[in-house]
This record gives structure tokens, sequence and C-alpha cells, in this order.
């Protein structure tokens, strides 16, 4: 069976379909959300980097909508969501208003909030500096360094070459050329997992429903993010309880970052042996338990 979306896209049927679906509209960027479930507690499972939607949860919804009151919204750059043209339009600060308006359009005051990949780097931010709107925090494979390095394979993305291999294609000039190739490339390393094929296909077709430019504006060296110092501030500045979630084998984002985020906020961490950085993905029940445990756990005034 196949269903038609809302711009007249074909998909398949989903396993649960939204109880309520709508655009919170900021800045004249509209962002697309979806609430599933009514119970007492809000779950909202922010989005990572615009290379994928709101799907990406797919396998989390169905569960915790039985429990939990979920709300998931593309990103801008993809899915349903605007495409805002520029570096600028893709800055952590827009990010972080763009969750403060999915909030507020969905009816939202406060929940346990989900960041996963970029939308870790999102979730901190958040629960520093709002934390009437942050009642949990849940990291997994979080894509936030704390630490001063150099970044050889970021400094280099605007840099044309004769040939792009391996890391080499996190490339502006190549995601021009060839974004599938890219694509394929970069899931393969979010999912080094044995038999992780469907989800690298899926995670490919999901990139491709964005454009090339916009990709490239979402990782310009001239966006505004949150640097090394401003990101140990932050997590020293989190208050509500909070869990990092960090699989060993993360190829995008090291554990090493996982750990020291966790030793940044105080809290504890988690590791997945033989994790990738899709590890609510490819450990699905795990991560659900796991996930649903930490907001009754919240909901019951315990520090997990």
């Amino acid at each position: 069976m196949r269903s038609v979306g809302a711009r007249g896209t074909v998909g398949p049927v989903r396993a649960r379909e939204p109880d309520r679906s709508g655009y919170a509209v900021r800045s004249g960027v509209r962002l697309y959300f979806e609430t599933y479930g009514d119970g007492p507690q809000t779950v909202v499972l922010l989005p990572p980097w615009s290379i994928v939607h709101s799907r990406v949860w797919k396998l989390q919804v169905p569960h915790l909508a039985r429990h939990h009151r979920v709300v998931v919204y593309d990103g801008r750059g993809n899915g349903r969501s605007d495409r805002p043209p520029g570096p600028s339009a893709y800055d952590d600060a827009e990010l972080v208003a763009d969750a403060l308006a999915v909030l507020d359009a969905a009816g939202v005051d406060d929940a346990v909030v989900v960041g996963y990949s970029l939308g870790a780097r999102v979730l901190l931010a958040l629960a520093a500096d709002h934390p009437d709107r942050t009642t949990g925090a849940v990291f997994v494979g979080a894509a936030v360094e704390l630490h001063d390095r150099p970044n050889p394979v970021a400094t280099r993305f605007e840099e044309e070459r004769e040939s792009y291999e391996g890391w080499g294609r996190w490339n502006a000039h190549h995601w021009a050329q060839d974004q599938a190739g890219f694509a394929e490339f970069f899931f393969g390393q979010v999912f080094p997992e044995p038999y992780s094929t469907r989800q690298v296909e899926e995670a490919v077709g999901f990139a491709m429903e964005t454009d090339a430019e916009t990709l490239v504006a979402t990782q310009s060296p001239k966006r505004r993010v949150l640097g090394p110092a401003e990101a140990r501030a932050a997590a020293a500045r989190v208050r509500c309880p909070a869990l990092v979630l960090h699989g060993d084998d993360d190829r995008i984002a090291p554990l090493s970052d996982g750990v020291a985020l966790a030793r940044g906020i105080g809290c504890p961490i988690e590791v997945v042996a033989g994790g990738g950085h899709g590890v609510q993905a490819r450990h699905p029940v795990w991560f659900n338990s796991r996930l649903h445990r930490f907001v009754e756990e919240v909901a019951a005034g315990a520090r997990p």
C-alpha cells in the first residue's frame, strides 16, 4: 500500500499516521511538524543535519506514541520544510529558534527533548538557554565539539580538487557534481554495522529529497555555529536530567566527544557496543526501551 503526502508525493504507508500536522512559520520559513499520541509527557525528536528529515525517527514514533505525546519536524532544508538560501539561514541560532517555534506551534510548553547528531548541538543550546522548555535532554551520537582541535576535512570544504575520494568527498564542489555519490559514501560511514544496506539506501533517498546547493549552505564555514568554548559553557549550564547515548564505532562523531559531553553536563553515558552513528535505526528495540525509561524517570522526578 502507498499513500499520498501533503505535496502530492507518493510514499509507503506508515506504521502510524500523525494525529496532527501543520507548519510553524518563523521569519517567512515554514517548518513542517507532526504530533502523535496524547500521553501526559511530551517527547520532541529534533531533526539532525538537513541531509535527512523527520522520517529518520520512524522506528521511534509508533512505540513512543503509545505512551507519550510525540512531536517531530522536518528541519529547514529538507522534507516538507522550506529551503532558505545562504549559509546564515543555517546558523545554530536559527536552528534553536526553529525548535522553539515548533514547540509553540504544536502547543508544547515543555518536553523531554532528544537531539541526534547535529540536533544534539541544537539541544545543548536549547537546554542551556531555555530550561523552562526542556524537562529532560537525551543526546544521541552527539556532533558536539568540546575540544579545541583542527578539522582538516572542514577547512578544505570549499577547495576545488582534481579528485574526491574518502573523506575528501566532504566538499562543496563534489556535492554539486555527485550528490548521490557523496550520500552513499556518507551513509556508509553512518551505518558501519553489518547488514545496513537498507538503512543506507533509505538515507540516500532522504538526501536526494533536497539539493546540493542547500546542503552546501548547511555546512558552509560561513555559518555561525556553537564552538568548543561555547559548547563547554553551555554544557555547564544544563540543569535538567540528561543522558548521552553513543556508539563505540561512531565514525561521524567519535565516542570521545560523547564522553566529553557527558562529563561536561555531569550526566550518565551509555555506550552501544558495535554501534555506529545511527543507533536509533540499527538498535531500535534497545533504543526505544531506554528512551521510554528515561522519560518515565523524568516524569517521576528521578535523576537517570
